[in-house]
């Protein structure tokens, strides 16, 4: 049967859990002490081979051993080389199934953490970017079609409301995942006096869980954080497309910095938005991910069943895309070149002002969707005749309706953005407002609250 034994060892991912598993030891050991349910002196022998077995991994020289599995058997086995059978008391009142539940809670709580502080880091690239070209006007879409000016501001902010619901979202994942799992045995409790209550004190829990048999075998937290960050990369997925096609010479919006394109190996000419494509591409493996997860769970029966060794890949490539993906989006987002004198002539150009005319005439007495059919019929002459609306003259205006006065020429980007003065809308005042809430947002929240930080690695 040997030869089939690869098959269930889970040691080549399941090691990045170590110092969340030694910490889960630590608390655990000092609680059988402090109960009285092991000696003092072994767990004061326990706690130091415990400090020999992470010093030896975090210097490469521990003995990984596939034929033990996983994770916890290589530490156990370990400890019991280096102390000898007193590592045997270890693991007094508690179960491979509690601990690797504790294991990868410790993990993902310490993993939001670092994700909030990512998203912020984000966050403060898009407020700097908006506010270094904070007058600049460019057409904002619908359909891919242009439609009206917007502020570049304004369009930046937009992503800065995406990665704040997000940097909510995961919060609230943070709220589920603080729950203790430890003290929950194999899946009944543990037939020992031990303080649940220390454990979570130690271990920086605000909380223990309420069902043992739940405990054991739940892993919505996972799901959670991968749902968050499923959507977290569908937000930066749709950056990175606008990024894509704002640097095409067909937009050509922006410029990149040269270290986040590549050359292309044929055609010299090209710089290819790699980056911001890939980012793309790479959404689509951690939506891969959630699904897969909610497929392992969705059929299991309570409690521990060994199908939960398949919780942990599709979840470690979703925090190292995501922390990945930020992380070049903070880099690459400072280096992004706005071409105002490019985003000017096309904001500008006559058709996107077709609404505001509307307005205008609303504004003259006409109602709107009589309005709007006027603005239907002019845009459409101007189309067939390859004309552009402010080119017209007075009396070809007064054609399609004669509340047309000679203020009709004063209609501009300029005055449609300024005329969108109501809030959260992309008028100069209400985006400087937009842009100092998000920067006081920044400053309100820059580092990661203490619950969220993690405890993993302290002895």
């Amino acid at each position: 049967m040997s030869q089939y034994r690869d098959y269930t060892v889970s040691l080549h991912y399941d090691q990045r859990l170590y110092r969340q598993d030694i910490a889960g030891s630590r608390a655990h050991v000092r609680m059988l002490a402090r109960q009285g349910i092991i000696p003092e002196g072994d767990a004061s022998e326990i706690l130091t081979g415990l400090d020999a077995v992470e010093r030896e991994i975090e210097s490469g020289q521990f003995p990984w051993d596939p034929e033990l599995e996983d994770l916890h058997m290589n530490i156990e086995t370990r400890l019991a080389q280096l102390i000898g059978p007193v590592a045997g008391r270890l693991h007094t009142g508690r179960s491979r199934n509690d601990q690797i539940a504790v294991d990868l809670r410790i993990y993902t709580r310490e993993t939001t953490g670092e994700t909030l502080q990512a998203l912020r880091r984000v966050q403060k690239a898009l407020v700097e970017l908006a506010g270094r070209y904070h007058d600049a006007i460019i057409p904002g879409y619908t359909h891919l079609q242009r439609a009206q000016p917007v502020m570049f501001a304004h369009h930046m902010l937009a992503y800065f409301e995406m990665f704040q619901r997000d940097h909510g979202r995961f919060r609230d994942c943070f709220q589920r995942v603080d729950v203790l799992p430890l003290g929950s045995g194999a899946l009944a409790g543990v037939p020992y006096p031990t303080d649940r209550e220390f454990l979570a004190g130690e271990l920086g829990f605000s909380r223990v869980s309420a069902n043992s048999m739940d405990a054991v075998s739940d892993r919505d937290f996972l799901l959670e954080f991968q749902a968050a960050a499923a959507t977290c990369m569908m937000h930066l997925s749709r950056l990175s497309e606008e990024i894509v096609l704002w640097s095409s010479r067909e937009f050509g919006f922006i410029t990149l910095a040269e270290e986040f394109t590549t050359g292309s190996s044929i055609m010299p000419q090209k710089r290819n938005p790699d980056f911001a494509e890939i980012a793309r591409g790479k959404t689509g493996r951690v939506y891969g991910n959630l699904f897969g997860l909610f497929t392992v769970m969705k059929g299991l029966p309570l409690t521990y069943n060994r199908d939960l060794q398949e919780d942990k890949e599709g979840f470690f490539d979703t925090v190292d895309t995501l922390l990945a993906t930020l992380n070049v989006f903070q880099g690459m987002l400072p280096g992004l070149t706005l071409n105002e004198e490019r985003v000017a002539d096309v904001s500008g150009e006559s058709y996107m002002l077709a609404t505001d005319l509307a307005d205008y005439l609303v504004g003259k007495g006409v109602p709107f969707r009589e309005a709007h059919g006027v603005m239907r019929r002019l845009c459409r002459y101007c189309e067939d005749n390859r004309l552009e609306l402010q080119s017209l003259p007075l009396a070809k205006y007064h054609e399609f309706s004669n509340r047309f006065d000679a203020d009709v020429y004063g209609i501009t980007a300029v005055s449609s953005v300024a005329a969108r003065n109501n809030p959260g809308g992309t008028a100069p005042n209400r985006v400087a407002e937009e842009l100092e809430r998000a920067r006081a947002v920044l400053e309100s929240s820059l580092g990661v609250p203490q619950e969220l930080k993690g405890v993993a690695g302290g002895s």
